[in-house]
């Protein structure tokens, strides 16, 4: 390119010298060759400068998309996850048995009925029942209680459930009514499951309190439809750790 430079300027020299139209001196023809040289080299080295900044900034604005593209597919697999947690409604019927205490079966005797709503590992129920089949004077056995209950493990049809209740025994002298216990649950289908529960009632009132302990037994139903979303949700948890 400097030969090719060289050559146009001795030509356009030739002719302005043969026409008579500047007299040039020698050092004035060196000069304007230098001149022009500067210039191209200037023009090269600033062309370069552009296409090297213009490529960073294409790599630059790649990687960037690449970044938010992973970040966006964390924060949409963590959503997607959270929405796969079933939720019904459910019906459990206990049967529960004291322990620990002197009487008959009829004093020993408690059923319950438990209605509430499923939120993945966590329910939210409410119950109501009788503390046992008779009455004594005054007292009346018929309560109602709120049972949240989670579940704190599973292990393909089988998981471990824990509760803390509170209620009210309407009428009692011991009228507050709190409870802890634990469940092994074994889902026989993704609407049916049994359970064998073991826990504790504790009983206060203004002037005497008594703790019992009681083993039990329980029977629920998932009111799931057969083609739901949330049927084939329960399914797939029941399956996956199988």
């Amino acid at each position: 390119m400097v030969l090719y430079l060289n050559y146009r300027v001795d030509k356009t020299f030739s002719i302005i010298n043969h026409y008579g139209l500047i007299n040039t001196p020698k050092n004035m023809k060196s000069t304007f060759t230098i001149i022009i040289l500067l210039f191209c080299s200037c023009s090269l080295l600033a062309q370069n400068a552009v296409s090297t900044t213009m490529g960073k900034a294409i790599l630059s604005h790649g990687s960037n998309s690449k970044i938010k593209a992973g970040k966006d597919t964390v924060i949409e697999s963590d959503t997607t996850k959270e929405n796969k947690e079933p939720q019904y409604f459910y019906l459990s019927v206990n049967t529960d048995v004291f322990v620990n205490t002197k009487g008959g079966v009829a004093k020993r005797f408690s059923p319950a009925l438990e209605f509430g709503r499923t939120y993945g590992i966590f329910d939210i129920g409410l119950a109501t029942g009788t503390t046992n089949s008779l009455s004594r004077g005054n007292d009346t056995a018929h309560y109602i209680e709120f049972r949240p209950t989670i579940n704190i493990f599973s292990k393909g049809r089988f998981n471990e459930g824990l509760c803390l209740g509170g209620g009210y025994v309407f009428n009692a002298k011991q009228g507050l009514m709190t409870e802890i216990c634990n469940s092994i649950n074994f889902n026989v289908t993704t609407t049916v499951s049994v359970a064998v529960t073991q826990g504790y009632y504790f009983f206060d009132g203004t002037n005497s309190s008594r703790s019992t302990q009681y083993m039990g037994f329980s029977l629920t139903y998932n009111f799931l439809r057969a083609h739901s979303t949330n049927n084939r949700r329960k399914k797939a948890a029941i399956v996956s750790d199988n």
